[in-house]
């Protein structure tokens, strides 16, 4: 099937893939007058006597908002926040069939960061948490710590968090395969911006203790002016071995590489300079830093990508509907670390010791099972770490 032309011609027939559904029947005067005036008086009264009311008279506390500005949507780059619709729409629908949560796309027309925290802020109070999508870097690192200071909802943004979970669930498994331990790895990861950066960071709590990032450039190093504020900081933490030069320089000896950057960047030789067995996830789409086949056939004991149409594809469905629905549930006031360490652990373990094998490392995106077990590690782990407004039986 060529999914992009079958694609655009199901697009025209939906004309959109969610719906605003009334949750009530309003088909008498005595239903009108309670879902509407004059009975709704008394829960707007209710609320205005006490805000955290709106998180249980309406549907705020299931609600939370797909937001872009369209610069960097789905490999496409800046193609504008209409244009980022379908996307948005799309992880809608998403977050409707594997989590239950109501989402709603919005497409903002601006590209200055300060005009973007402050609409955001100004829409916080009609939803529950908030999901950022597809904003470009370095922008998006300034916009997602604003506002997680100065809201009290939890505010995610999916293409940084939500692909380190998922990359560190299919990392925990590989090493099972290969039998390593984390704090012995070293790491490579390709691409600097959101995804990248935030992969790194993660890693790095989780226990890693070498990552070596690269951009277009080669490798970062710390000491390096030319780079932007959110390489500098990272620059700091990444690199002790203090490599100098390209890619194929960093990938020698290497354990892991991690690709969220271009097409068709890494050779069979650069598979073959690294460690035995290693483990590679190119997460470059529609077209991975490496074909699948060729990195298998230079050495690779475990290659992950972005692809639905391959063996283990890494991709952040399996966390942001089970992340959101877990941290909703308990009216969470932050997704924090551990929070998102639950989420990997949950993915990670949903694949048993009998499954597992080079071709099935994690779960795939559609299965219900794994979306439950994020939920409920997730809001566990909000409970334990003092996050959580409600405290429900886990």
């Amino acid at each position: 099937m060529n999914y992009r032309e079958e694609s655009l011609k199901l697009h025209g027939k939906w004309q959109g893939k969610i719906e605003v559904v009334p949750r009530v029947e309003v088909d008498s005067r005595e239903k009108l007058s309670l879902a509407y005036t004059p009975g709704v008086a008394e829960p707007c009264l209710a609320i205005h006597k006490d805000i955290d009311k709106s998180f249980e008279l309406t549907r705020r506390w299931n609600t939370v908002p797909v937001i872009t500005d369209g610069t960097a949507v789905l490999g496409l780059g800046d193609i504008g926040p209409e244009a980022g619709m379908p996307v948005m729409e799309g992880k809608c629908a998403l977050f409707k069939a594997f989590g239950g949560v109501d989402a709603i796309p919005l497409c903002i027309r601006s590209k200055d960061a300060e005009e973007i925290i402050r609409t955001i802020k100004l829409l916080a109070g009609s939803f529950g948490g908030i999901n950022l999508e597809d904003i470009s870097a370095p922008r998006c690192f300034e916009i997602e710590k604003r506002l997680k200071e100065e809201l009290d909802i939890p505010v995610f943004h999916d293409d940084q968090h939500g692909t380190a979970v998922v990359t560190a669930a299919a990392l925990l498994n590989a090493l099972r395969l290969v039998d390593k331990k984390v704090e012995d790895l070293e790491v490579v990861i390709n691409g600097a911006g959101a995804a990248g950066i935030a992969i790194a960071k993660f890693l790095l709590k989780l226990g890693v203790k070498n990552v070596t990032l690269c951009d277009s450039k080669g490798v970062i190093c710390e000491g390096d002016e030319s780079l932007n504020a959110a390489k500098k900081e990272i620059a700091k933490l990444t690199n002790r071995r203090h490599v100098r030069g390209k890619l194929q320089d960093a990938m020698k000896g290497a354990d892991v590489f991690v690709g969220v950057s271009v097409a068709n960047c890494v050779t069979k030789e650069m598979i073959r300079s690294m460690a035995e067995s290693p483990i590679v996830f190119t997460c470059a789409n529609p077209t991975p830093e490496i074909a699948r086949e060729d990195a298998i056939e230079a050495g690779a004991a475990v290659v992950g990508t972005g692809s639905s149409e391959k063996p283990n594809q890494i991709n952040n469905v399996l966390v942001f509907p089970g992340l959101f629905r877990g941290a909703l549930d308990v009216r969470a006031t932050d997704i924090n670390f551990e929070m998102m360490l639950a989420a990997s652990k949950a993915i990670a373990a949903c694949v048993a010791d009998e499954e597992l094998n080079p071709d099935y490392i994690l779960p795939y995106a559609y299965d219900l099972k794994a979306h439950e077990a994020v939920a409920k590690a997730v809001a566990k782990a909000a409970v334990e770490t003092g996050v959580a407004k409600l405290k429900p039986a886990l």
